[in-house]
């Protein structure tokens, strides 16, 4: 789905301007997305299967949840939206935890640059995993897998090439962030 998107400078700060996120990618214009990570108190962490028809990594392992943030909508309100549409699971801003931000910058095609400031959370699962409801659109499956299993396939890279790259630096904030919460 195409929508607007605000477009940030360099160092992540609003320029006061947007456009549609296919003219974002297009021109490799820096705009906000959320990752929102869920983990479970018992150390687990669900990631997602991107969908077949993404024009990214599709089938590709990823974080739990993650979206564009449209234009003029709150980081925290996008983060909630993202989490109820691609899970089916309803939280607050009570439960989420900013743990920062990370400037990514892919360069997919000659004419698709994907340029994001993703803003990270952590939130704690506390529904079973039987009763979230993937984004048939967006989400190909759910898994809930063990925080150390996790880490082996991407920081310790035994299986990198199941997950979207985002590179050692990323996963290492990632896991560290939810191991020291469990």
């Amino acid at each position: 789905m195409d929508e607007l998107v605000d477009i940030l400078d360099s160092k992540g700060k609003p320029t006061g301007k947007s456009c549609l996120k296919s003219e974002a990618h297009r021109k490799g214009l820096l705009h906000p997305t959320v990752h929102v990570w869920l983990y479970t108190s018992d150390g687990r962490v669900l990631i997602q299967q991107r969908g077949k028809n993404k024009a990214t990594h599709p089938l590709l392992w990823d974080v739990s949840v993650a979206g564009h943030v449209s234009s003029g909508e709150p980081i925290v309100t996008a983060a909630i939206r993202e989490v109820k549409e691609e899970v089916g699971y309803q939280i607050t801003e009570e439960d989420l935890e900013s743990i920062g931000t990370f400037k990514a910058i892919h360069k997919i095609a000659e004419d698709f640059i994907d340029a994001e400031l993703h803003h990270i959370f952590l939130c704690e699962l506390e529904t079973p995993f039987k009763n979230l409801i993937k984004q048939e659109s967006e989400v190909e499956a759910l898994d809930l897998i063990p925080l150390f299993r996790f880490a082996e396939e991407t920081w310790g890279l035994a299986n990198t090439g199941k997950y979207v790259p985002h590179g050692p630096t990323y996963y290492k904030k990632i896991i560290k962030a939810i191991k020291a919460r469990t």
